[in-house]
């Protein structure tokens, strides 16, 4: 009796350890395989009526003198006023620069939809650097208002 007891409880320990040991092995084969990758945001703008968060992944060649950036986010309206009491919709932009540190502009989406998001990606190749600024915009504008600084997510040297 004794020894099925035994017997028994090894089984359980057993299938306890293997159990505790597939978790890490199934999150290790769903790595990314990113050589830099962050999370960033919130980033607001003035008055904090809009915001953007999303993802960042930089991927290197075998030499290190290109890359790719891959940006995802969400940019979010928080601003719950009608366009006669003033409201305005989201805006974010991107900036990148070059090996040669000079910068220019990438990307910028538009949201209007209180009080909701929209997602987006986009990708650059060869950065040194990206910013981001986020802004309010009226919904027919071209020109961004009322924007918040420009937060940094990502430069080569932090890696």
């Amino acid at each position: 009796m004794l020894k099925k007891i035994a017997t028994g409880l090894l089984a359980v320990a057993a299938t306890g350890a293997v159990a505790l040991s597939l978790p890490s092995a199934a999150s290790a084969s769903t790595a990314d395989n990113d050589d830099y990758s962050s999370s960033w945001g919130p980033v607001y703008a003035r008055h904090y009526l809009a915001k953007s968060q999303g993802w960042i992944g930089v991927n290197w060649d075998e030499d290190g003198e290109s890359n790719e950036v891959t940006v995802r986010g969400r940019l979010y309206d928080l601003d719950n006023r009608d366009a006669d009491e003033g409201g305005k919709c989201a805006f974010v932009k991107f900036e990148a620069s070059d090996f040669d540190d000079d910068w220019s502009p990438v990307y910028s989406k538009k949201y209007c939809g209180y009080p909701g998001y929209k997602k987006f990606s986009f990708q650059e190749n060869d950065v040194n650097s990206v910013r981001v600024k986020v802004c309010q915009i009226g919904q027919y504008s071209s020109y961004p208002t009322k924007c918040g600084s420009w937060a940094y997510i990502y430069t080569a040297e932090s890696e």
